[in-house]
This record gives structure tokens, sequence and C-alpha cells, in this order.
């Protein structure tokens, strides 16, 4: 194994894949969005309520992915309660900008992506560790829509 993919899969990115927040499913959750990276196979499947004010209040996600899609939906799993669209649409736009273009890290609460930065040079990754994210404003969207239906 390289030297970059030993520093890529570091302790800290384990650690966060083994330890998957949110797994449990919600009964009845008011949306739900699949996200699949072509590339690789990884899946991340999320289903959520919103409370009135159109923030996270219940969160779920079954997620099959390699260890840096784990630990990218360990992070997101962790700080996504309380948010509303914008905001997670600014962490997905801001770990895009980080993983493509050198961008800075996400701000709080999602700074901890900080452990992704090495995954800058391994574009075949990147799709894997913006799944959750993804598939987070998807469900949000779709249960703002059914809100506003």
């Amino acid at each position: 194994m390289s030297d970059d993919l030993i520093k890529l899969y570091s302790g800290r990115i384990l650690e966060l894949a083994a330890d998957m927040p949110a797994t449990e499913p919600l009964e009845a959750p008011q949306a739900t969005a699949k996200t699949r990276s072509p590339l690789c196979g990884s899946t991340v499947t999320v289903a959520l309520d919103l409370d009135g004010d159109g923030r996270i209040a219940r969160y779920s996600q079954n997620v099959k992915a390699c260890a840096l899609g784990q630990a990218s939906a360990s992070i997101s799993g962790r700080a996504l309660i309380g948010r509303d669209l914008a905001e997670v649409t600014r962490a997905r736009d801001e770990l895009r900008a980080m993983l493509k273009e050198g961008g800075p890290v996400p701000a709080p609460p999602f700074e901890e992506f900080e452990v992704l930065v090495p995954a800058r040079d391994f574009r075949n990754r990147h799709a894997s560790i913006l799944l959750a994210l993804d598939a987070t404003v998807a469900a949000m969207e779709e249960a703002a829509a059914l809100a506003r239906a």
C-alpha cells in the first residue's frame, strides 16, 4: 500500500467508519432518499422528519459504502439534527469544494470533515464521500415539497 493510501485510511477515518450514528430505521419518515456512487457502487439511504421550521427532527441512515463514505456519513450523522436545508446544502457544497477545488474545510458544525482532506488526491472516492449529504439534501427537499403540497 502506498504511503498516500496509508495516510488516507488513517486511524481516525477507520474509527469514524466503525462508529456509525443514526442507524436505527425511522417509523413512517416524512421523506427518504437513496444516493449511489456509479463508480464504486456505494449507497446511502437517508430517512428523516422535519420539524415545523424545516429543521431535521429525526434522522436515520443506511450506509453501504467504503471506509471513506462511512466516515463521511458518520460525521454527517452527528451534525445533522437541528439543521435546515440551507445549512445542509452549504455543508455539502463546502465539502465538494474542499475535495474537488482545494477549498477550506466546511464550517461548523461540519468541521470534522477535515479528516477527509487527504482524499482530495483520490478523485474516484469523492462521490462516495458526498453520498450522505447528497441523500440528506434530496430527502429534505422531498419533505419540504410534501409539506407544501
